[in-house]
């Protein structure tokens, strides 16, 4: 069997070793007789698989004890009305800043909810930076503050965390989570889907702060509610059991390769390969502002759009798949989360410089 390099946003490559064990644990987990997705979510086979998850979890990201570690499902995308039914708190406003296509769909769910003060946007320069700190105009009043740290389809990410003062700071992590250490404490609440750099889609997590939670909304439904959730360790309803199995086998693979700080050192020697090929060149180009350019999704174009059929052609013969940028930018867009390798990455760029040499 030939694996190939998948350079896909999402649901993401995952490690093979996960996938190898996931395999051989498919028919009978650990002696019980059963498969995962057979198993109740009550029973104690499960119990103990989502208890180690969470556990993994809050250690990998040291989790303060007074944050909930919730497993929910409906991704990122649901989290957007998710978020205001649970974060308002008897506010009117919240404050979002605009840094491209996801921060733009969670300011417009938002506002179903809530008055929706944009206190920054990087529109003006077509979303290939984030806003200076300092240009934000926050509303103390404001519920909270919500920024999504990595713009999976323009590759802005955030390489700071904002201070926002006594406003409780939101985050959509969905595709940096578990890239990098984070200071969980600095936030009142971080979510994200799994189908990055965690596991398969289907899964979202969210870490919120304890006091932060019982003020949502009367029409909140009660799987959306955070402190009822919490309340039943994620277990009000059904939660995604297999995907959250998958989950914990990825935490204890990111334990084993020496934690988020040895993944964060892999992730930065990818980017920086591929990164210093796209400035090294004008057949190619990288349109983000230099620190504010993604550690895992990096779009880039051919400097003629005429070739980008071939360029696309050509890489899938080598076994490099879904590197076509996201339908409303175009271009070519190269996701390289933690399960993609190094030699992924070489191989990219070996492919680029070939490609440029018949074609420049």
């Amino acid at each position: 069997m030939t694996r190939v390099y998948n350079f896909s946003a999402g649901p993401a490559a995952l490690p093979e070793p996960v996938l190898r064990q996931a395999a051989d644990e498919m028919l009978d987990w650990h002696g019980s007789g059963m498969s995962v997705m057979e198993m109740s979510h009550r029973g104690p086979e499960f119990i103990s698989i989502h208890a180690e998850a969470e556990a993994l979890l809050r250690k990998l990201l040291a989790v303060p004890a007074n944050y909930k570690v919730l497993f929910m499902q409906g991704g990122a995308i649901g989290e957007n009305a998710i978020v205001p039914m649970n974060m308002l708190r008897g506010r009117a406003s919240a404050d979002y800043v605009n840094t491209g296509e996801w921060s733009k769909k969670s300011i417009k769910e938002a506002q179903k909810y809530a008055k929706v003060n944009v206190a920054a946007s990087s529109e003006d320069t077509k979303f290939t930076a984030i806003p200076p700190r300092e240009s934000w105009k926050l509303d103390p009043q404001a519920a909270y503050v919500h920024i999504c740290s990595n713009e999976t389809i323009g590759g802005v990410e955030y390489h700071w965390t904002p201070d926002v003062g006594d406003v409780p700071l939101i985050a959509d992590v969905s595709s940096d989570i578990l890239s990098r250490p984070m200071d969980v404490a600095r936030y009142g609440l971080i979510y994200g889907g799994a189908q990055k750099n965690i596991g398969p889609a289907g899964l979202t997590i969210v870490i919120v702060r304890d006091d932060l939670l019982g003020g949502a909304l009367p029409i909140t439904p009660s799987a959306f509610n955070y402190a009822e959730q919490a309340a039943n360790d994620s277990m009000l309803n059904t939660p995604p059991t297999y995907a959250i199995y998958i989950a914990g086998l990825v935490f204890k693979w990111i334990e084993a390769q020496g934690g988020l700080d040895a993944i964060a050192e892999h992730n930065r020697t990818k980017a920086a390969l591929l990164y210093d090929y796209l400035d090294s060149t004008a057949f190619y180009a990288s349109p983000v502002a230099k620190d504010a350019r993604s550690l895992m999704n990096v779009p880039f174009r051919l400097h003629d759009e005429a070739l980008d059929a071939a360029f696309l052609k050509g890489a899938q013969a080598l076994g490099m798949l879904q590197l076509k940028g996201h339908r409303s930018v175009g271009g070519m867009r190269a996701s390289i989360y933690n399960a993609m390798p190094i030699e992924g990455v070489r191989a990219l760029v070996a492919y680029m410089k070939d490609f440029e040499a018949k074609h420049g």
